[in-house]
């Protein structure tokens, strides 16, 4: 009883920037779970999650490409889903862009750009979901992609930092919004992950051994390693967990 709780059968779940990384791992889980679920992908093709998706477990996939830096398109994202699906119960918020300068010489553009894709496209994405979801009365689930950069400054990423600390307390205020109609709004926080996102930080060995030294597990995390927070999050499991960052870091906070 207690396991079937974590079943997903007959949900269907939305994951943006699923084409790789954090969120191919977690569409795919979602998929395992029992979700049919739309990829969503802004310029690369998401046919490699697709294909997971169907071989591994059969769930009913769809692609989606939207280019979330884009007002318009971010809108119709949600549409779409819902028009091809009939209904979105899970929205996963997981695309995101990173750009690294000197704060002293970061652009408007590059901040700009930042903002627009990994804070106000959240808001928009979770507005027209929320709103859905309001309306069909039967709750929901939305999950946000924070950072540790949510809880710390980080170094040559002021665009990047701003907006993660600026998705928890949207996840904040829309909980106490629409907890009581049943819908639940968490985040997620992950650690040092193994993504393009982190290539830069890895790539550079000096800076790569002392993140791995602080890190208690020992190890950057992996895609993979999100699949039963996605799950959890996304699952009856959690109807009483609203408005919770789960950090997902090998222990790095704790620190």
């Amino acid at each position: 009883m207690t396991l079937s709780r974590f079943r997903l059968d007959g949900k269907v779940a939305l994951v943006t920037g699923a084409s790789r990384g954090l969120g191919a791992a977690m569409a795919i889980a979602l998929a395992d779970a029992g979700a049919d679920v739309a990829v969503h992908a802004s310029e690369q093709a998401a046919d490699a999650t697709a294909g997971a998706i169907a071989h591994a477990s059969g769930r009913r996939t769809e692609l989606f490409t939207a280019n979330l830096a884009d007002r318009a398109d971010t809108e119709r994202l949600i549409a779409d889903a819902i028009a091809r699906f009939g209904h979105v119960d899970i929205l996963i918020n997981n695309a995101g862009i990173i750009r690294r300068q000197p704060a002293a010489e970061y652009s408007d553009e590059d901040w700009d750009t930042v903002l627009e894709v990994n804070l106000s496209s959240v808001f928009r994405l979770c507005r027209a979901a929320g709103r859905h979801m309001l309306e069909r009365g039967e709750g929901g689930k939305i999950i946000n992609i924070a950072s540790l950069l949510s809880f710390q400054g980080g170094i040559n990423v002021p665009g990047y930092a701003a907006a993660k600390g600026g998705v928890v307390q949207l996840t904040k205020a829309l909980a106490n919004e629409w907890a009581p109609h049943g819908i639940n709004v968490n985040a997620i926080a992950p650690g040092y992950m193994e993504t393009d996102n982190t290539a830069a930080l890895r790539a550079d060995q000096a800076r790569y051994r002392q993140i791995t030294d602080r890190i208690p597990a020992g190890r950057w995390g992996k895609p993979q390693d999100l699949a039963g927070a996605a799950i959890y999050l996304a699952s009856r499991a959690s109807d009483y967990v609203n408005g919770h960052v789960l950090v997902v870091d090998g222990g790095w906070m704790g620190r």
